[in-house]
């Protein structure tokens, strides 16, 4: 009795029908002779041989018998499908993660500051500038809790606390 081995995958096996000709080969290979049978009957000067008619049958069966081809296990038409697919697939992407669009947003309400926090915040800063005499308790700063304290590019930055209830 004779035992076959059967592969993981039956899908990705292609039967053969032909000597080593798939059944997708043999009708790349039968097309242009349907094809050529048509320019031959159809284009005009009908059922005779010209030379424009001869150069279309040629290049139909150059061109389907390369499509026949197998290379790497593969047939040059799925190369082609594949090749293509990539090519012409969309390059715009709909969903994309930095767009804001059905998210919900929510935005500060800014309250106004007061003249009494901007003086706090020019004496600050003046005294930041001032010359390396004149200190600042930095200690106090950071537990006093009713101020906000900042770091900026020009200094540091000192601000009542505000609501935070948006």
């Amino acid at each position: 009795m004779r035992t076959t081995v059967i592969p993981a995958q039956v899908t990705t096996v292609e039967d053969t029908i032909a000597g080593s000709l798939t059944l997708t080969q043999i009708i790349l290979l039968i097309l242009p002779v349907l094809l050529s049978t048509a320019t031959y009957a159809l284009l005009p000067q009908s059922m005779t041989l010209t030379t424009y008619k001869t150069t279309l049958i040629v290049i139909l069966f150059v061109s389907f018998m390369v499509l026949a081809l197998r290379i790497k296990g593969r047939l040059v038409v799925s190369w082609i499908t594949l090749l293509s697919s990539y090519v012409f697939r969309p390059h715009t992407f709909v969903f994309d993660k930095s767009t804001s669009f059905c998210r919900e947003v929510y935005v500060p309400v800014a309250d106004k500051i007061s003249t009494k926090t901007k003086a706090i915040q020019k004496t600050v800063s003046k005294n930041i500038l001032a010359p390396k005499s004149a200190t600042i308790d930095y200690e106090t700063l950071v537990r006093n809790t009713d101020l906000n304290i900042r770091f900026t590019s020009k200094g540091l930055l000192v601000i009542k606390n505000y609501d935070e209830s948006y």
